[in-house]
């Protein structure tokens, strides 16, 4: 008989040993600005757009990829404002789309545009 017992390949311990676990720090402004420059120099409209939006909305994660192009542009133009239900805690949060996102990048419709019916395109599809 042929007995084998449950024991992990590697004894060293948590694998988050030494890592900080919980909620982390807030981007700094200088941070939030190398990040912008970083994306405006690649020329990536809709990563730049997402990342604008994010910083903008305060959205989680989850909440942000859900957003469909209708959500926040109207035409050619983006909103100035929006509202999006919550996935966690199924509640409304408007919010404000800054002029200076807004206008940043006069493609970002474009950019996020497939048509009004379907999600903001992922990257490498």
């Amino acid at each position: 008989m042929n007995t084998t017992t449950n024991t992990p390949a590697t004894t060293g311990g948590p694998w988050n040993r030494g890592k900080l676990v919980g909620q982390k720090a807030p981007l700094k402004l200088k941070e939030i600005w190398a990040i912008r420059v970083r994306l405006q120099l690649s020329t990536n409209l809709r990563d730049l757009a997402l990342f604008d939006l994010a910083i903008d909305s305060k959205l989680r994660g989850c909440d942000l990829v859900k957003l469909r192009v209708r959500d926040v542009a109207h035409g050619d133009q983006v909103a100035s404002r929006a509202m999006v239900m919550q996935q966690k805690t199924q509640r409304p949060l408007k919010f404000e789309i800054t002029a200076a996102s807004r206008s940043k990048s006069p493609g970002t419709a474009e950019a996020l545009r497939c048509s009004a019916d379907v999600r903001m395109p992922q990257a490498g599809r």
